[in-house]
């Protein structure tokens, strides 16, 4: 089971994460939502496409573009659709 942390809370577990380029991806079900807001940045990948980012935000504590997902990934990226990776201030542990 792998778990994303940030400042103690867990904001994802799951058994069900896609290992792609160093990056855990969690399926959406297995991600606690309600710590994430949605950022206007966006950044390109040659072979995923288009990468939406979230801000993460619980009280006073937030983290800018801490998430990012591919809700439309190109062809070759189709398995995470709508998956959720985690990065800076984000420790993901487990095994």
């Amino acid at each position: 089971m792998l778990k994303a942390l940030w400042k103690e809370r867990v904001l994802a577990e799951s058994e069900n994460t896609i290992l792609i380029e160093g990056n855990h991806y969690f399926p959406p079900g297995d991600v606690k939502e309600e710590y994430l807001v949605e950022s206007e940045h966006r950044t390109t990948c040659p072979w995923k496409g288009l990468a939406h980012y979230y801000h993460l935000r619980a009280g006073e504590d937030h983290s800018e573009n801490a998430v990012w997902s591919y809700p439309e990934p190109k062809e070759k990226a189709r398995q995470i659709t709508g998956y959720y990776a985690f990065g800076k201030d984000v420790i993901v542990e487990g095994s």
